[in-house]
């Protein structure tokens, strides 16, 4: 223990408020609902998107926010988000609530345990991935072990200290954010470089080189949604992995399904096109499976066109600003096959398209190179909190 330091509980030191359900009963009260998805990676409230819901009065007297609350996710979560973060609700005017997935903890003494003080420690005892050991699965939901969090301890020295502790922290806090945002920001600038270059490359193909229409160079097979009933989490002999558009941002493939036909499978280098909705002209390769009805299957003729240059053609403005013309005047913001076909594609040599594939790649390259720049960066900044963290809450500051 630290001289002058006390220990406490979460649970002897605060009241746990369970979260909000909407309820039928009037009367209605209309209320800002904090919700998992207003918790920021860095720990603060992010309020861009607080949904304001009509909520039973009766309920709401009992749980609404007061300015110093913090915000305890006690749901959701995922296979690289442990449940656990909190958040400082810091709002001292308007009606807000917190929904059921949350919960909410009170300081009961604030003039002797700071509810900032509070909050910077128990992010620093989530981010130092102490919550993970508290979780438990249900119906592919995590759900955070509600007495095991309130049998935290927490060590705190007097209340000037506290305050001058969150003082140092936020101000460091706000120059690694700003670090952060400068780095982002030149690696946002790399983006939009590489992205005018690759436009720059394919807007004059149009008017010196051969055209002719996608349905004549290229074929297309649509995917399809099995039933529920199909899905095995684990890979079986005679089981093939299910591909949805959010599987190629990740390596994990929880979803199998038994081998499809062979006109929704695809191999690592086949490129696939999205098609309704937010993923409307995504361009994806490098997954194998059986591939969702969210996804259409593109299969360039090889003695026309280059697979690398087709791909790099697809993600240009000019193919995507035409795919989004057609899917706007669509009920679904899609499109099918028919809708493309007659899309003009250019037809530069196969040698020429090489070459110009060569001179993007190697541009792709030193994207690639400032965006592992950036990576490091900001794993350095992240160790560079916990480290002021952990020194915080050890008496080091």
């Amino acid at each position: 223990m630290i001289a002058g330091w006390q220990t406490t509980t979460l649970g002897e030191a605060c009241q746990f408020i369970n979260g909000l359900w909407k309820g039928q009963d009037p009367p209605f009260v209309h209320v800002g609902v904090i919700r998992n998805t207003n918790f920021a990676k860095d720990g603060t409230l992010d309020d861009s998107d607080i949904a304001y819901l009509d909520v039973e009065v009766k309920k709401f007297a009992k749980r609404r926010l007061q300015f110093g609350d913090l915000v305890l996710e006690k749901s959701g979560g995922g296979p690289k988000q442990p449940v656990g973060r909190v958040v400082l609700f810091d709002k001292k005017q308007g009606d807000f609530s917190f929904s059921n997935f949350t919960a909410a903890i009170r300081v009961n003494e604030t003039a002797a345990l700071d509810p900032l003080y509070l909050h910077r420690y128990l992010h620093w005892f989530y981010l130092s991935g102490r919550t993970e050991a508290m979780q438990s699965h249900s119906t592919g939901i995590r759900n955070l072990n509600g007495d095991a969090y309130k049998a935290v301890t927490v060590a705190y020295p007097p209340i000037t200290e506290q305050r001058r502790i969150v003082a140092i922290l936020d101000e460091a806090f706000e120059g690694i954010a700003t670090a952060k945002a400068n780095a982002e920001k030149n690696l946002q600038n790399a983006h939009e470089l590489f992205e005018g270059y690759l436009e720059s490359a394919f807007s004059g193909l149009e008017s010196t080189t051969p055209i002719e229409k996608l349905g004549q160079v290229c074929e297309f097979k649509g995917g399809s949604q099995p039933p529920k009933s199909e899905f095995v989490y684990a890979s079986i002999s005679g089981y093939v992995r299910f591909l949805q558009i959010r599987d190629f941002a990740t390596d994990r493939h929880e979803t199998y399904i038994p081998e499809a036909t062979k006109n929704r499978l695809c191999n690592e280098g086949d490129i696939l096109i999205g098609r309704y909705g937010a993923s409307v002209g995504k361009i994806l390769t490098g997954k194998a499976g059986a591939y969702n009805v969210a996804l259409m299957k593109t299969l360039p003729n090889l003695s026309l066109l280059d697979p690398d240059f087709f791909y790099r053609y697809l993600t240009s403005v000019a193919f995507q600003s035409r795919l989004m013309n057609v899917a706007a005047r669509s009920a679904q913001d899609g499109f099918s096959k028919e809708d493309i076909f007659g899309f003009p594609v250019p037809l530069p040599s196969l040698a020429k398209q090489r070459a110009m594939v060569e001179q993007i790649n190697l541009v792709y390259r030193e994207l690639q190179r400032l965006a592992d720049i950036y990576e490091r960066k900001v794993a350095v900044l992240d160790e560079l909190k916990k480290s002021l963290l952990h020194q915080a809450f050890s008496g080091q500051l």
